[in-house]
């Protein structure tokens, strides 16, 4: 256990940190799994509307340090060929 006065400060402040990245994370993973379901039951056009939406999403997750940028932009990159493959 931290012995210090700091060491119980950073303790306090990861926990609230790792709480906030779970929610934003979970907004990410959320996102992904409504695209998916779009594309599997073939509904392009809707697919297309919600598709900046989850850009927004997933570019915010990567700016805050949950994902990586080229994590978020590959995963645009891949859902988009998809739809387009509809």
């Amino acid at each position: 256990m931290a012995n210090t006065k700091s060491a119980i400060k950073r303790i306090r402040r990861i926990s609230k940190q790792t709480a906030v990245n779970k929610v934003r994370k979970g907004k990410y993973k959320n996102a992904l799994k409504k695209m998916n379901i779009l594309i599997d039951q073939k509904k392009k056009s809707e697919a297309l509307k919600f598709l900046p939406k989850l850009n927004s999403e997933l570019m915010k997750t990567a700016k805050t340090g949950v994902i990586k940028k080229q994590n978020a932009s590959r995963n645009v990159s891949r859902i988009t060929k998809k739809i387009t493959s509809l």
